[in-house]
């Protein structure tokens, strides 16, 4: 798929308006569109993910794959485990763990467990390790502390409500990787399957000072062993400091997501949840009814728009099903019921906390500018540490 850039169209009305390559339209407030109706979002991909997208899907990353797997592997030596691999359930997470062990790397899977698994996540996570013989390490949240902080991000009214389960993913990772002396983490994050995710949808979730504000600010609890981590340990003490990569493996070899999910399916049992990230019944919830009531932000628009550019659907394909619900009502009235319940509410209070009026996260305390201080100072000082490991 090739794109040709034009120039941009201005407009201050914003009339609605949909992709001509994609199916990204202006319910992302932040998209641009050229004068032939191509979107900001495509252009930025054509230009500065489709090569790498395309290598990697033609098999031209493999020998740099087969670099790394050789590099992980003498980090490794003399130690139980290799490499990290987080186990949500999910098919990207879990086709990492299905390749990790067949490129013969030796991980050590961990897993967050926020109080939200469904049952089906929970067994597919127990065969995933089970049918490739793998070590767990499950961090188990204090329900009382969660709940409470889940709370909080709702009242908040702010789009990113899922971000005290992301935010402590980073933290089992990081410290069980410094626990056993691990040096690389690997990721399920990629460019074939999720390339496009407008930032006005959500807040790095990576923010521990966002997330600390909203908490002081609607909370009853105090985070006494939440795992919070701040912006310098994520960014700069184990990254750099401590060495330990994060790598993003399915940005190296062939990735498609169907092919993927037929893969785990036949060699470890897993049974699909019928939507992405569908395996969190909290994130079922939140994108598939949340997001779009509150704020309007519907996440399959994204997700199929980042199959589209890598090639992986058509674009008709896609509006077909934009038709049609991986939501069903009657589970969507069942999850809200529970949510309310777990949450320790009525459902009554519940309804009333989401007709609040949305709220940006920019209203709430954060450390947006300080991280893009602190990002440009480790790219200088990891170059120079870089340069100091070769000179030695």
């Amino acid at each position: 798929m090739s794109v040709q850039e034009s120039s941009p169209v201005a407009s201050e009305t914003r009339p609605y308006q949909r992709c001509v390559v994609t199916i990204m339209d202006t319910t992302d407030p932040d998209i641009r569109f050229d004068a032939n109706g191509v979107s900001s979002h495509a252009l930025n991909y054509e230009k500065n993910l489709a090569d790498e997208v395309r290598r990697a899907q033609a098999g031209e990353r493999l020998g740099e794959l087969e670099a790394l797997v050789a590099e992980i592997k003498k980090a490794g030596e003399g130690k139980p485990y290799d490499c990290i691999v987080g186990i949500s359930g999910g098919v990207d997470s879990s086709y990492v763990a299905l390749q990790a062990v067949k490129l013969g790397l030796r991980p050590l899977a961990v897993h967050f467990d926020s109080g939200w698994n469904s049952e089906l996540a929970v067994d597919n996570i127990h065969n995933i390790v089970t049918r490739l013989g793998l070590d767990l390490y499950t961090h188990v949240v204090d329900w009382r502390e969660m709940k409470d902080l889940q709370l909080s991000f709702f009242k908040a009214s702010v789009a990113n409500a899922d971000i005290p389960t992301d935010h402590a993913f980073g933290y089992v990772a990081y410290t069980q990787a410094q626990k056993y002396g691990i040096k690389y983490i690997l990721s399920g994050a990629n460019f074939a399957s999720e390339s496009i995710l407008p930032t006005a949808w959500g807040y790095d979730a990576g923010d521990a000072k966002h997330v600390k504000a909203i908490q002081k600010r609607f909370g009853s609890v105090k985070l006494k062993t939440y795992p919070l981590m701040g912006l310098v340990k994520r960014n700069l003490w184990y990254p750099e400091v401590r060495r330990i990569r994060t790598i993003p493996i399915l940005n190296l070899l062939p990735y498609v997501y169907t092919d993927a999910k037929k893969a785990i399916a036949d060699e470890l049992g897993w049974r699909d949840y019928g939507g992405k990230h569908y395996e969190s019944v909290f994130t079922r919830y939140f994108q598939g009814y949340y997001l779009p009531h509150k704020f309007g932000f519907d996440k399959r628009l994204a997700h199929y728009s980042s199959l589209i550019m890598s090639e992986q659907m058509t674009r008709d394909e896609a509006l077909a099903l934009m038709e049609t619900t991986n939501y069903p009502e009657e589970l969507r009235k069942q999850d809200h019921e529970f949510i309310a319940k777990k949450l320790g509410v009525t459902v009554e209070e519940l309804e009333a906390i989401y007709e609040r009026p949305p709220v940006p996260y920019s209203a709430y305390p954060n450390a947006e500018v300080s991280a893009g201080r602190l990002f440009r100072f480790t790219a200088r000082l990891g170059g120079l540490l870089r340069k100091l490991r070769i000179l030695r």
